[in-house]
């Protein structure tokens, strides 16, 4: 029941910037500990195999600190009389479902109303690419692209593990999640450091990636111009091809649910990188293709709400 009504409640307030402003959010208070032990514990003059150790050490700390904060406070608050509210809204800011979905929708309406220059300082707040040099197409690549792979880590994972594991499931994740992020790429500095969070990452989001690109399968569904069928074909063949086990499943789901093509090359700090294709559809993308990746996650948002919509149900006759 928690997961469904912060699900709810989530969809339609989000967090407010203003809240975020003044006392931050938890993925900022949990982004702080790892920048510290980042700090503290990758020393450059160490070897690989040392910093490795330190690495997972630091990811342990993490996860324990976070179980132990969030168990702490579920226990406490399930004791108050109104206790499980805050709990709802407590889950609600591990949960990015309308965040998501207003950031991408922004770089659609950057394109109509700015032009390039607009829709490339929107699209910039929410990929890691260099965005200075994109032109239409890659900017509505990109919005998708984005579109896709958060719905599963950061929609649909969140929502699982609260909905199986409850406040500290949901926060231990956005933990993980949050180290590999920050942590986690193959830099200099992080390759060693960062491996166990990494491949934590890597663990948890097996389930929930393949869960996304099927809930985009059965949402192609619903919609005339989608094909439910080529999103699941699109992900079994093009989803291996991607250099992260998990990324590339509802990213190619989506690809092919709308009949896009998405990946390829782009570049990071000034290299570029020749990645794979998702979908073997158009690539020539415009904010009408951004509206329609839209649409179709947010039928894919839906019927995940009626499955949790079940889930409580059935957890409350059981």
């Amino acid at each position: 029941m928690i997961a469904f009504l912060a699900a709810i409640l989530e969809r339609f307030v989000g967090y407010p910037a203003w809240l975020t402003d003044r006392i931050g959010h938890p993925v900022i208070w949990i982004g702080r500990l790892i920048d510290a032990l980042d700090s503290r514990q990758n020393d450059p003059e160490k070897s690989s195999g040392s910093r490795k150790i330190a690495g997972v050490l630091a990811i342990a700390i993490v996860v324990l600190a976070v179980l132990i904060v969030t168990l702490g406070l579920q226990q406490v608050l399930r004791f108050l009389p109104f206790g499980w509210l805050i709990e709802i809204l407590l889950a609600s800011t591990l949960i990015a479902q309308k965040g998501l979905r207003d950031a991408v929708l922004a770089v659609a309406r950057a394109l109509r109303e700015q032009g390039i220059e607009g829709a490339r300082r929107e699209v910039a707040h929410i990929v890691g690419r260099d965005t200075a040099e994109l032109d239409e197409a890659e900017i509505s690549r990109a919005a998708i692209e984005t579109l896709a792979e958060n719905t599963s880590d950061g929609v649909i994972a969140p929502l699982l593990f609260l909905a199986l594991f409850g406040l500290p499931g949901a926060a231990i994740y956005k933990a993980i999640n949050t180290a590999d992020s920050m942590i986690g790429h193959r830099s200099e500095r992080h390759a060693a450091f960062g491996w166990g969070s990494a491949k934590l990452d890597d663990l948890v989001n097996f389930i929930p990636a393949r869960l996304t690109a099927g809930l985009f399968a059965l949402a192609a569904r619903t919609m005339p111009q989608a094909e439910p069928k080529a999103a699941w074909e699109a992900a079994r063949r093009d989803a291996p091809n991607h250099a992260s086990p998990n990324a590339g499943w509802p990213e190619a789901a989506m690809a092919g649910a709308l009949g896009f093509g998405l990946g390829g090359a782009r570049a990071y700090k000034g290299e570029t990188l020749d990645l794979p294709k998702m979908g073997k559809g158009k690539r020539n993308l415009t904010a009408e293709d951004i509206a329609t990746a839209i649409s179709l996650y947010d039928r894919a948002m839906l019927i995940a709400l009626g499955i949790l919509a079940v889930w409580a149900l059935f957890s409350m006759v059981f």
